[in-house]
């Protein structure tokens, strides 16, 4: 198959391009610069320049592909619901360009979106649009194109880390160590659910051909890590005191990541396992963190 994939220089998706060509599958691969279209040509891509404040441009790299792989955000999460917003307006303009044909849309959401509101882990099979994820957008987004007719499926994932990366635990990272403390909300016995990036970007490339419009992957390794463990570890690392806040003390030490610090988002990927031959391999989150690269 012809594959356009966003994001193809980040994280995550740099991690998916070779899988794609290791399948035997073209790859149309977008970047927002000349040095990215560059390393993407010398990699065994096409490349495609456009930027995510431009959908049309993006949608553009969708125009001869056989399947989409959307995998490009911008992750600055003190405008968080306005990237999610300026993520649904891609994910509406590559659906218009897909709309007729069975041709797959695969977007990127995150656990949170199948929480049951009960404090079990997250599921496939609900989408809960009341949970304060902003990435909300992005599966309304994909709901409008499944009404359309569109081959839409959504891979949603919980925290993806290397040793350079935690996810949001990257960020966290930055903030103590400004901050000069650690914080976490309370006892810490909420939980974060993970998954190493290179077990995330296998699974994008087993789902390509799986489930029909509307299926949902959860790219879970880990159901639930306990945040204090992670704070601990954090703490240990850069040598700092692990404190605890509440309310508006935590607020204060933490700003946007306080909206995160005391969610308790355990999920599961067992709906997900049994559709596809997945087996994550890569070490845990905490073995990351331990190993890591640099501390911020």
């Amino acid at each position: 198959m012809r594959v356009f994939l966003t994001g193809a220089t980040g994280f995550i998706g740099s991690r998916i391009l070779p899988r794609l060509l290791a399948q035997g599958h073209e790859v149309i691969a977008m970047t927002r610069s000349g040095d990215g279209a560059r390393a993407l040509a010398a990699a065994g891509a096409q490349p495609h320049l456009a930027r995510l404040e431009e959908p049309a441009q993006v949608a553009a790299g969708a125009e001869t592909a056989d399947a989409v792989i959307h995998t490009a955000f911008d992750h600055n999460f003190e405008t968080f619901a306005a990237n999610c917003a300026k993520d649904a307006a891609v994910i509406a303009a590559l659906g218009a360009v897909l709309r007729g044909s069975d041709r797959v849309l695969m977007v990127t959401s995150g656990t949170g979106m199948g929480d049951p509101g009960d404090g079990s882990p997250a599921r496939e099979d609900i989408c809960n649009l009341t949970h304060p994820n902003p990435r909300s957008a992005t599966e309304i987004a994909l709901g409008k194109l499944l009404e359309a007719g569109v081959n839409g499926k959504v891979m949603r994932l919980p925290q993806v880390h290397d040793t350079r990366r935690q996810g949001l635990i990257s960020y966290y990272i930055q903030i103590s160590r400004q901050q000069g403390a650690v914080a976490i909300a309370g006892e810490g016995l909420n939980r974060f659910p993970a998954v190493h990036v290179e077990d995330a970007a296998a699974l994008y490339a087993l789902a390509l051909d799986t489930g029909g419009p509307g299926a949902r992957f959860h790219a879970v390794a880990e159901e639930g890590i306990a945040f204090r463990e992670i704070a601990a570890i954090v703490a240990a690392r850069l040598g700092l005191p692990l404190v605890s806040f509440e309310g508006e003390a935590l607020a204060r030490h933490l700003g946007w990541f306080a909206g995160f610090a005391g969610l308790d988002m355990p999920a599961s990927s067992t709906m997900t396992r049994d559709q596809i031959d997945w087996h994550p391999v890569g070490p845990t989150l905490l073995e990351d963190l331990r190993a890591c690269e640099a501390e911020g």
